[in-house]
């Protein structure tokens, strides 16, 4: 059975070409999967896709929403 949850991703990414200093952010997803764990690695895909210079992802499922 396919649940939606709520997924924040922490990012970490370079801010300069040489990665001496970096930005932090969090994201919030709403995805729809199988399991807790499902949902957490297709945050983490989806965080990688939309930030691409990101060198750390951490994805925390907070809640199940449906």
């Amino acid at each position: 059975m396919v649940h939606t949850y709520e997924v924040w991703v922490d990012i970490k990414e370079c801010a300069e070409q040489l990665c001496t200093t970096f930005n932090h952010g969090t994201t919030r997803y709403e995805i729809d999967a199988e399991s807790m764990q499902k949902a957490g690695g297709i945050a983490c895909d989806q965080a990688r896709s939309d930030y691409p210079r990101g060198t750390e992802y951490d994805a925390r499922v907070t809640r199940l929403l449906r």
